[in-house]
């Protein structure tokens, strides 16, 4: 990528792991916090005050990412991200289990995530967009980790308040890169787009909305129950950090050759296999351990599988939906919706009527479904090669 593919990807991806930080940050904390509050004791209440900043994003996601194509992407994510600050500001402003879902629905209707990924694919020539895209999904994935990393540290400081209040911060510098940093070109228009029909329909993207449908449940449902078993096994809260903190870092180290290595080889289709495989795997060793670190070593393998598919599927929707990049995020996007959504309910429902090990027993049997599913997938489709990059590198 040149510099400005670069520092626009960059910029993109820094805010669209903004938005998932604002997920991603409570999932930690959330579930112990929300004891204190009025209706915090019923699970099913807990996970959907989680699950509705996803569902309210999911009936968003569509209909802004097609605007996006009309307005330009600009306008769009400045709205979303408006949107984005103001129910922060709501849930900060309020200790009740009621007003934090309304403030994290309003939260949840800047869906912006799709016109951010065809923004990506405006700005970057089409040789290194899968790079760029890959780029914009590890940023899930980062957030992810640095939400296991610093929620209890900052939540032991500031509270949950104190969390909204830094979302809202870090969405108002998010507004303000927006507007000054990235430009403000219009989306292509002279391809003929696919309809939403066909697009929904291919199967090749079918099976990577699935995907992401079954990911997204799992984990959200995943960490309705991990802090809990973290607890009861002699680890205060405080102390979850340093856990999260080992087994992130080690899921980088692990997954990082295997993501380069399919890339080399051309073997893809055989990374998102093996990374649903060991989620299967994690999910199994969740069930037997009762030990810190057992947990630890759980966590170690879901990271591992986690990281690899959130750097690894969007990159892939972006390289099978070829003309209709916007509207198969959008779809992408809205199906990860509706499984953080379906997570949480189910989660806390499985947690209420039949305890906690059933989440993980859920996890399983939806893994093994993708797996299925997953199975027959063609290999991927080669990246195309700029022959201007080919004739550099025959000069001498």
């Amino acid at each position: 990528m040149n510099s400005s593919e670069l520092r626009s990807t960059l910029a993109l991806a820094g805010i669209f792991g903004l938005r998932m930080l604002g997920l991603f940050l409570l999932l930690p904390v959330f579930s112990i916090h929300a004891r204190g509050l009025p209706g915090g004791d019923h699970a099913l209440w807990v996970g959907l005050t989680l699950g509705i900043f996803n569902i309210v994003q999911a009936c968003f996601y569509i209909p802004l990412g097609r605007l996006s194509d009309r307005i330009g992407r600009k306008p769009v994510v400045l709205w979303g991200l408006s949107l984005f600050v103001a129910g922060a500001l709501i849930c900060a402003s309020q200790e009740d289990l009621l007003w934090i879902a309304i403030g994290r629905g309003v939260m949840g209707a800047g869906a912006v995530s799709a016109a951010i990924s065809a923004w990506v694919a405006d700005l970057t020539r089409e040789q290194v967009r899968t790079r760029a895209m890959a780029i914009v999904g590890g940023s899930i994935a980062l957030s992810f980790a640095l939400s296991l990393v610093i929620a209890a540290p900052i939540y032991k400081v500031i509270g949950l308040s104190g969390i909204f209040v830094v979302l809202a911060a870090l969405g108002v510098i998010a507004i303000w890169v927006t507007y000054s940093v990235l430009p403000s070109a219009m989306p292509e228009t002279q391809v003929q787009q696919a309809s939403l029909k066909a697009v929904f329909f291919r199967p090749e993207l079918m099976r990577l909305n699935a995907g992401v449908f079954v990911l997204h449940a799992t984990q959200v449902a995943m960490f309705l129950v991990v802090p809990r078993l973290l607890v009861q096994a002699g680890l205060p809260l405080a102390s979850h950090w340093q856990v999260y903190l080992s087994v992130v870092l080690l899921s980088f180290v692990f997954m990082a050759p295997v993501l380069i290595l399919g890339e080399k080889k051309h073997a893809l289709r055989k990374v998102l296999l093996l990374a649903i495989v060991l989620l299967f795997i994690a999910e199994l060793v969740f069930i037997k351990a009762g030990s810190i670190m057992g947990i630890s070593l759980a966590l170690l393998i879901y990271f591992v599988g986690f990281n690899l598919l959130e750097a690894l599927q969007p990159s892939l929707v972006s390289r099978f939906a070829k003309e209709s990049k916007g509207t198969a995020l959008g779809v992408y996007n809205t199906t990860q919706s509706i499984g953080l959504f379906t997570g949480a309910v189910a989660g806390g429902w499985l947690m209420d009527s039949h305890g906690d090990l059933s989440v993980f027993m859920m996890g399983a049997a939806l893994l093994l479904c993708w797996l299925i599913i997953a199975w027959s997938m063609r290999e991927l489709p080669a990246k195309v090669v700029d022959s201007t990059d080919t004739e550099a590198k025959t000069v001498p």
